[in-house]
């Protein structure tokens, strides 16, 4: 199998990535693995399973969708695709504190 390098992650998310191995007593390589077959649409009813769903199912919506959920959802999804990758990024954030 091939190995992959992912540069330039972020402290939060290694942090996250470290304690769910510690919480799940997984390797690191294991819960990376698992997040990314579950971003991926690869994961199945076993956690570790090489399962593939075809990859054009990923952006069809499925359920009970009305046109207005289909629509927000559309234009949420088209925001999302416009941002820089480090701008919703947890250190460019500013939070109004007299919000909460």
């Amino acid at each position: 199998m091939p190995d992959i390098v992912i540069r330039h992650i972020d402290g939060l998310m290694a942090e996250r990535i470290k304690s769910l191995a510690k919480d799940r007593q997984w390797s690191i390589n294991d819960v990376v693995l698992h997040a990314l077959r579950h971003g991926l649409g690869m994961a199945s009813g076993n956690i570790f399973a090489e399962t593939m769903l075809n990859p054009d199912e990923l952006t069809v919506l499925s359920g009970q969708w009305d046109a207005r959920e289909k629509a927000a959802l559309q234009e949420a999804i088209q925001a999302l695709s416009l941002t820089r990758p480090t701008q919703l990024s947890p250190a460019n954030l500013s939070l109004d504190e007299s919000l909460g």
